[in-house]
């Protein structure tokens, strides 16, 4: 299943190793990554994402993403890859 990840919040080190290490840790496959910092503070970054259902369906992912975003104190919201296109169609 292809998921669209979008991370947003105060810039700092690591937010890329975690939310990877996170991905990581699911079986899922980071298949595209775009990602910048606005007015040298604010990171923005979204991934285009396939998750391994045989390893981690998209709850337990969502779950363990949750986490990092708690300890890392960003925002962090995955999407179905279809629910993300559907919304955009309106």
């Amino acid at each position: 299943m292809k998921c669209v990840i979008t991370v947003l919040g105060k810039d700092s080190t690591g937010i890329v190793a975690a939310i990877a290490t996170a991905l990581a840790e699911c079986s899922a496959n980071i298949d595209d990554i775009s990602q910048t910092i606005l007015d040298d503070r604010i990171f923005s970054m979204t991934m285009m994402v396939t998750l391994n259902p045989e390893v981690a369906d998209f709850n337990a992912v969502q779950t363990r993403l949750e986490q990092v975003q708690d300890e890392i104190g960003l925002q962090v919201i995955i999407q179905r890859e279809d629910v993300f296109q559907f919304m955009y169609k309106i």
